[in-house]
């Protein structure tokens, strides 16, 4: 009853957009305990960010790594604090290695004829989950710690409202998952 909160506008499409917020977040000098990266799209058509990167992957990883990179001196300053990085177990249904074994950067922002929606999404929620790790490997010495974590099967949101298909496949699915 004692919090005061206080709304701030970010568009994780634009990474000028991620520095302003952050710069005006470190303006009001206060701590920052707990971060929660949580936006996502998904099965989102193909389209290109101001940025030039395929928007699942900035909306859902880059633009959430950006913000912790620009905030990570607050959250140092601000220990004990934590980041919590919202990923999805679909990340288990995809690979970013190209057939090289090597990370292949032209599977995180696929041209339009390489582009598949669900591969997007899943592409990029696991890349939250290896940014989640690396930045608690990185961060727990300085009373920074990072979990990635997945919401549950099926939440209700309109996540799935890009096409058809994958509205009645959530809805057809929905009564046999669990659910908060």
């Amino acid at each position: 009853h004692k919090a005061k909160v206080e709304a701030m506008t970010l568009d994780l499409a634009s990474l000028q957009s991620v520095q302003r917020f952050a710069e005006a977040f470190k303006s009001k000098n206060v701590p920052l305990h707990i971060l929660i990266c949580n936006a996502a799209v998904f099965g989102a058509p193909w389209c290109l960010t101001e940025d030039d990167l395929e928007s699942t992957f900035q909306v859902n990883h880059l633009g959430h790594f950006y913000l912790v990179q620009l905030l990570e001196d607050v959250l140092r300053q601000s220990s004990p604090a934590r980041v919590v990085v919202v990923s999805s177990e679909s990340h288990r249904f995809t690979e970013i290695k190209g057939s090289s074994g090597k990370l292949d950067f032209s599977l995180l922002s696929p041209s339009k004829k390489e582009y598949w929606a669900m591969l997007a999404y899943n592409r990029s929620k696991l890349c939250n989950i290896l940014f989640s790790n690396e930045l608690n490997r990185r961060l727990s010495p300085h009373g920074v710690t990072s979990n990635s974590v997945h919401p549950g099967n099926m939440m209700y949101s309109s996540i799935h409202r890009n096409w058809w298909v994958y509205t009645l496949l959530f809805t057809l699915a929905r009564p046999f998952t669990k659910s908060m």
